[in-house]
């Protein structure tokens, strides 16, 4: 990894005043602020960041900010301790950390990289897989190992390319040090062996090599090993551009929590239906690769770990416990054992946190789940995982025996605070009516699924003898619809992927294809992953294999249901796809809007907690290190970059409004760094994942 090494320097610590003045810039520093202006031998350097470090608190903490176009910083609400000082930015090297308080006046001197090679080492991961010659268009449809040894699998370069990204960027990024270089163990060796030797290592190295094959083995492993080639040789990326406009106002707050194996899949902060539930309190997250349960406390940056139980003592763990090879960082140490395997969390209207995690062995499914009414057209005779929930008041766990298979999980703003779970392994989308449970205390009669179909015969009901089923296999994602009702889910494969909308009442479905060689649609778009619907009910989801950010607006399509709506490419009207910014592959035409970036996931911030805007959707930019924001009224990207530690890959986000009259310190986004890998991030092995704090204020100055 990067390997940072601080230069101290010894400053001279100001009194404090109202404002410092360099260079007749004036900076106004409170108390908790430290401040002042960055300049290098250039002059004054803009769209830079300014980090603060400190290991002085009980977790280590990190504040970073964005010079503004004078170069100019502030650093505002700085807790009491000690801190390292530095700054970061596209062009330049790190400059040399210098060491200050709380109410410090503080100049800094930026960098100047000496070389391209030097600068790009800061560049988002993005970026360098941005240097990945894919194969031409012309080499498609791939015809196996006997003919142009492309996989037979690979229709056209969509699929490469789709493959590439979704089911290697689904752990990790591809760019980052650790990936666009080969381990040092590893020396001695031809790049294609290496890179067939590392595509087989540690807990995932199966799932690896798998997604390697089908893209066809050889021809993969020369790609990447030429990728690797070049790129030791000198070759470098373009330099990203530095935050501009709004994205200068990013006030970033980092806490580390977990540890060096801690696969951290999400956080949560508030009740996404009311966002100023919890105001100030613990944020939660869940460690899918060791079952923790890890709380912090941003008022006293206290971070405490418990662990996900389960029920029977001897439910297997969900993660491999073998490598195929050993990792070059762990060697034969089996770093994830997860009989839990929790996933993904919603709270309620009394704070309790929903989780998706398993307590039981798959298989015992309760009784009541063969005679259940929601069985006569989806019988289910295993669910992976169930849902647990935990109660801050009493601060006990509780399980809730599902028949279906849980993933993620959304709560509907409805009377009975029903709670949609997608089933990545069942087909099915599943719920839980909290009210009746936690009234009732029965199971049965709380929970419900369905497996959708299309009603072909448009009388509102669902006939298995005439509908259609819609294919449902490995349903990623799932959010209610509170405008009408309705529940939709993504589904990302088989190319290109589907969302789907489903009546609970009925299980009636529709299903809509991204479009993808649409004679009617001049773009392809591929691979939904993530959704979330806004407030009036338009659905928003991330196109992980095209790179877009799309909204699918119902009420423009002409068909939604009969034989015609069977195809799924029946409403290519519905759609709008918004390409993310940022560079496409080599080999690639930028005229087809595919982008190297890769979002995992998608969220909507409804009630304007980040400060953009009701109805603002955001996608998870995965391989950029940020959070992208979109301002549907004019097509704006903003781009919210997590510049260190490189390697900021995250997977859910959620907000929080702590106090509606506080202005922009009283509301902000969360994310979490959720690599697989959590030791590829920058600092190597050893180095545990943080939480990310997001708030917007006014101006790149004030505090």
């Amino acid at each position: 990894m990067l390997n940072k090494r601080f230069s101290w320097v010894l400053i001279a610590v100001l009194p404090a005043a109202a404002a410092f003045a360099a260079g007749g810039a004036a900076v106004s520093v409170g108390a908790p602020d430290v401040g002042g202006v960055v300049s290098s031998t250039k002059g004054p350097e803009a769209g830079v960041w300014v980090i603060a470090e400190t290991t002085d608190l009980p977790t280590k903490y990190r504040k970073i900010v964005v010079t503004d176009d004078q170069g100019r910083y502030v650093i505002p609400d700085l807790p009491k301790a000690g801190y390292k000082v530095w700054v970061r930015g596209y062009g330049l090297v790190d400059s040399p950390a210098v060491t200050a308080k709380p109410g410090t006046k503080l100049n800094l001197t930026a960098v100047l990289a000496p070389t391209p090679q030097a600068a790009a080492q800061y560049y988002p991961a993005h970026y360098w897989f941005s240097l990945l010659e894919v194969p031409a268009k012309s080499e498609f449809p791939g015809t196996g190992s006997d003919g142009n040894g492309i996989g037979q699998a690979m229709l056209s370069q969509d699929y490469w390319i789709n493959q590439i990204k979704v089911n290697c960027e689904v752990c990790h990024q591809l760019g980052s040090l650790a990936t666009r270089e080969l381990p040092s163990v590893y020396h001695g060796m031809s790049t294609v062996e290496g890179w067939n030797l590392r595509v087989q290592t540690g807990q995932d190295g199966a799932a690896m090599s798998a997604a390697v094959s089908a893209l066809g083995r050889d021809r993969a492993l020369k790609m990447f090993a030429d990728w690797t080639d070049r790129i030791k040789a000198g070759e470098v990326p373009p330099a990203p551009p530095r935050p501009q406009g709004i994205e200068r106002n990013l006030v970033l707050t980092l806490w580390d929590w977990g540890g060096p194996a801690t696969f951290i899949h999400d956080e949560l902060a508030s009740d996404k239906r009311s966002p100023t539930r919890n105001p100030g309190g613990l944020i939660y997250s869940v460690d899918w690769g060791n079952d923790a349960f890890i709380t912090l406390d941003p008022k006293t940056n206290q971070v405490v770990q418990g662990r996900v139980p389960v029920v029977d003592p001897s439910t297997p763990p969900a993660k491999p416990q073998v490598m195929p090879q050993p990792s070059p960082y762990w060697g034969s140490d089996i770093y994830w054992t997860d009989p839990a395997n929790p996933n993904h969390m919603a709270m309620d209207s009394h704070e309790r946190v929903w989780i998706s995690a398993r307590f039981r062995k798959p298989d015992d499914q309760p009784a009541f789940c063969a005679t259940h009414p929601s069985a006569k057209l989806a019988p289910l005779v295993r669910s992976f995982r169930q849902i647990e929930y935990y109660d801050p008041k009493t601060k006990v766990f509780k399980f809730v025996n599902t028949c279906f298979d849980t993933h993620h999980v959304n709560f509907a703003n409805d009377k009975d605070e029903t709670l949609y779970a997608n089933g990545l392994r069942d087909g099915v989308v599943g719920w839980v009516k909290t009210r009746v449970l936690l009234e009732t205390g029965d199971e049965a009669a709380a929970q419900g699924w369905c497996k959708p179909f299309v009603d072909v015969n448009r009388d509102g009901k669902v006939d298995p003898n005439v509908d259609v089923a819609i294919p449902m296999a490995g349903v990623y994602s799932v959010a209610a619809n509170d405008a009408d009702g309705s529940v939709w889910a993504a589904v990302p494969a088989p190319m290109p992927g589907r969302i789907v909308r489903i009546d609970p009442k009925t299980c009636v479905g529709e299903v809509y294809e991204p479009p993808f060689n649409n004679p009617l649609v001049a773009k392809n778009g591929f691979t939904p992953r993530g959704i979330d619907v806004d407030s009036k009910g338009l659905v928003w989801t991330a196109l992980a294999g095209s790179g877009h950010l799309a909204s699918f607006d119902r009420r423009k399509c002409k068909i939604m249901d009969g034989p015609e709506a069977v195809s799924g490419q029946h409403c290519p009207e519905g759609w709008t796809l918004y390409p993310a910014p940022g560079p496409t592959f080599k080999g690639v035409s930028p005229a087809d809007q595919i982008a190297t970036d890769h979002h995992y996931y998608n969220f909507v911030d409804r009630y304007n907690t980040l400060g953009l805007g009701y109805d603002v959707p955001i996608a998870n930019g995965t391989g950029s290190d940020s959070l992208r924001v979109l301002l549907p009224a004019t097509g704006e990207w903003i781009t919210l970059r997590v510049p260190y530690p490189l390697n900021f890959f995250q997977r859910g986000m959620d907000g929080r409004i702590d106090d509606p009259k506080g202005g922009w310190k009283g509301r902000a986004m969360y994310a979490n760094y959720g690599e697989n890998a959590v030791w590829h991030i920058e600092g190597g092995k050893g180095t545990p994942g943080s939480l990310v704090k997001f708030q917007l204020r006014p101006n790149p100055l004030a505090n």
